[in-house]
């Protein structure tokens, strides 16, 4: 899956975002120090999560000034998404992300995990058949599972307050251990994080790292984004 392919129509706030071709400058409404300019601990940082073109994706540049931030950043990303300890499958830990973020509007998000939903997935048009179901709320494509899980995400983005134990139990019927339901409340809960990194900080969506992501490992140091 690729920019070209996606379909960028959202019927949601957030839809007011830019997109970064090659060589442009970093893009954010706050400084940020992009990677030649990096020293110290930011640099050695930079250093651990750049893509194969040695460049650093825009949302990780976000946090130039507090490269602490950055670091938590990267383990909690890595570990919610990317560890290979999960018990959830890949593409429906991605599929929660696109969910949660299509219903903050975030525009630069949900590209970036459509295109991790469907290499997880190997499979471009179920992907694409999936998010374009998730755009319009049909949740009836899915399984039962998925049903009960983006019922629970659905409702822990848009109203947290009215989570309920019922829906714990939803998921549970539908055949989810416990540990799976963590992932799905941690994932979710990573997203609206990230999600308001982009929104807040005007984040652009840069179109050569449209789907970089660390490799999936149980090294949790292991950040590189390929």
């Amino acid at each position: 899956m690729t920019l070209t392919s996606l379909d960028l129509t959202m019927p949601f706030a957030g839809d007011d975002f830019t997109i970064c071709g090659a060589g442009e400058t970093s893009m954010t409404w706050i400084k940020t120090i992009a990677p030649p300019e990096a020293e110290g601990r930011l640099g050695r940082i930079y250093d651990r999560v750049r893509g194969p073109d040695g460049d650093v994706d825009l949302i990780l540049q976000a946090h130039s000034l507090c490269p602490h931030s950055l670091e938590g950043h990267m383990a909690l990303y890595k570990n919610v998404l990317h560890h290979t300890a999960n018990r959830s499958p890949k593409w429906r830990l991605e599929l929660v992300g696109v969910q949660v973020s299509l219903l903050n509007g975030c525009t630069y998000c949900v590209t970036h995990h459509a295109v991790g939903l469907a290499r997880a997935l190997g499979n471009e048009k179920r992907a694409d058949d999936m998010v374009a179901a998730l755009r319009t709320g049909d949740h009836t494509p899915f399984s039962a599972a998925e049903q009960a899980i983006l019922a629970y995400t659905e409702a822990l983005t848009r109203h947290p307050d009215r989570v309920s134990e019922e829906m714990i139990g939803a998921m549970r019927q539908a055949g989810l251990g416990d540990a799976e339901i963590l992932e799905t409340n941690q994932v979710a809960a990573y997203f609206a994080y990230a999600n308001r990194t982009v929104l807040g900080l005007g984040v652009a969506l840069e179109e050569a790292h449209i789907g970089r992501s660390p490799e999936d490992s149980d090294d949790i140091s292991q950040w590189h984004h390929r």
